[in-house]
């Protein structure tokens, strides 16, 4: 089951077989600007709607239900414009990660229904100097991961300004180290490598050896096999559900060419275990025009990823090495922002 957001529009696609995919959609009261899937419950979802909170569906995106905002659990000075980030714990059954333009972060033991802000992580000693470039005056939380092996770990990317992590669930928090990514805009983990944490970063624009990061010590320390990739400015990145060690990722040669559709060049890469990055194009469509790709890994199916931009959606079942498109309904166009989810398959 996939979750797309596009505008005020959630497109839900169920696959029925290889080829054949049942699509419905819900349109929201305002435009959707993060969304999230389960990973314990098949069929449950959280979006995040600009000016009206938080929305659940429960039953594969048939129906959605308004659940609440962080208004009244806010205490900073500047007004939240929008929820951000959203993640649902793999381990901590009931849990949710929100995290807020300006960057705060937020949690529900209760699937949403109520939330306490974790305030201590506004208290870092970064925070002031973190800053989205085209709005110097704030900054967003860009990614939460929440770890699949600990309990209570869970990383952050800021963007821009700092990769942070807490190990208690969000009572406290580490700042960021001096090596580690400061302009994350993925984070990935995978239950299979244990510590493992992969990081898709606009710092390669600056350095291009800094695009790709890995750390195999839950962010302590960090390695960076970037040779292969021709574009250093990466925003998408998924691992194969049951290969840690083939990852995509999308990237462009400047934020520019990356989101402004007028001269949009993006484009996928593939790397196994220790090989050089490798250009991925079969399947996939002509690059200009093509706003950088959004990449998820299925959970369910080893080997299989969803990219979806702003052209359309596509498919790949044989480890990122060739992709098909995914036909949607023609009243539905991909538009920006986009958003991607895929929940589980149910047992």
């Amino acid at each position: 089951m996939i979750y797309l957001t596009t505008g005020n529009t959630v497109i839900t696609l169920l696959r029925k077989s290889s080829q054949e995919w049942h699509a419905s959609q819900y349109h929201l009261p305002d435009v959707a600007t993060a969304i999230c899937s389960d990973p314990l419950i098949p069929g449950r979802a959280f979006c995040a709607v600009k000016g009206s909170g938080f929305w659940i569906t429960s039953d594969g995106g048939r129906s959605w239900q308004w659940i609440g905002s962080l208004t009244s659990v806010y205490s900073g000075e500047k007004p939240i414009r929008y929820i951000s980030a959203l993640a649902v714990s793999p381990l901590e059954r009931e849990v949710i990660y929100a995290g807020t333009d300006p960057s705060a972060m937020f949690k529900s033991e209760n699937f949403g229904r109520s939330w306490v802000e974790l305030t201590s992580f506004r208290d870092l000693p970064s925070a002031p100097t973190w800053s989205f470039p085209p709005e110097p005056s704030t900054s967003h939380i860009k990614w939460i991961e929440p770890d699949p092996i600990v309990y209570g770990r869970v990383f952050v990317a800021v963007e821009a300004g700092a990769l942070v992590r807490t190990i208690d669930g969000g009572h406290t928090w580490e700042d960021r180290l001096p090596d580690s990514p400061y302009d994350s805009h993925t984070l990935a983990t995978h239950p299979l490598a244990p510590h493992k944490l992969y990081s898709a970063a606009g710092d390669g624009v600056s350095n291009p050896g800094r695009g790709y990061n890995e750390s195999m010590d839950a962010g302590l320390t960090w390695q960076r096999p970037n040779e292969g990739l021709e574009h250093h400015y990466l925003w998408g990145l998924a691992v194969d559900s049951g290969n840690p060690d083939i990852v995509v990722v999308s990237g462009a040669s400047t934020p520019w060419k990356a989101h402004n559709i007028g001269v949009a060049e993006s484009f996928i890469y593939r790397r196994e275990k220790d090989s050089p990055w490798q250009k991925v194009t079969q399947g996939l469509p002509p690059i200009i025009g093509t706003i950088v790709w959004r990449l998820v890994a299925d959970v369910s199916r080893a080997g299989t990823f969803y990219a979806l931009s702003n052209k359309e959606l596509y498919m790949s079942e044989d480890t990122g090495l060739s992709w098909r498109q995914i036909h949607l309904p023609s009243s539905i166009k991909p538009t920006e922002p986009l958003g991607i989810a895929v929940g589980p398959d149910e047992k």
